[in-house]
């Protein structure tokens, strides 16, 4: 799918959301698809105000950690929103470079241990290593399953290596990131 700048500007605007003419903006999409493990999102990074690179992400948990929850109030899912400087460039499972959480964010909590993705109820608050990383090192997923236990994740390594670059030149000490849905535009 493709997203303009202007669709994507009118968006922010519409929700009171900044867009940041002297830092990355970078803007997660989440597909209507409301079933789990594709990678059927987008993430978004505008820069100067060209139009945005577009990369095929998910910003929802796969099935096996639906299934297998690793918090006893269920798999988080990341609640839209924008979230000002609450990301900065750390490890990821003590692995590799991704953006790591930093500051608190909102999710949902989904603890029916179904494939179908619950965006409703009690929202929490807090640092829960919601963290944006790629999933395979070498090439590409085609589908999510243990990569996201509510992360936002690439599907392709080459997109997520072109991205951490991106993140590293802009010499950002902090960057934001904005969750939004299809279904806005």
């Amino acid at each position: 799918m493709k997203f303009s700048i202007d669709q994507i500007k009118n968006v922010l605007n519409k929700k009171g959301y900044k867009f940041f003419d002297d830092e990355l903006n970078i803007i997660g999409i989440r597909s209507k698809n409301n079933i789990a493990n594709s990678f059927d999102d987008w993430l978004c990074v505008i820069k100067d105000n060209d139009e945005p690179l577009v990369f095929s992400i998910t910003t929802d948990p796969g099935t096996y950690w639906l299934n297998n929850p690793s918090s006893v109030d269920g798999t988080a899912i990341l609640v839209p929103g924008q979230y000002v400087d609450s990301h900065k460039i750390g490890l990821h499972q003590g692995k590799y470079e991704a953006l790591k959480q930093d500051k608190p964010l909102k999710v949902w909590r989904d603890n029916n241990m179904d494939n179908v993705l619950d965006k409703e109820g009690k929202i929490y608050q807090g640092i829960f290593g919601i963290n944006i990383h790629r999933s395979n090192a070498t090439s590409q997923s085609m589908v999510v399953e243990k990569w996201s236990a509510g992360c936002q994740v690439f599907q392709k390594a080459d997109d997520f290596n072109h991205f951490m670059q991106i993140c590293k030149d802009s010499k950002q000490s902090s960057f934001t990131y904005t969750l939004l849905e299809e279904i806005d535009f």
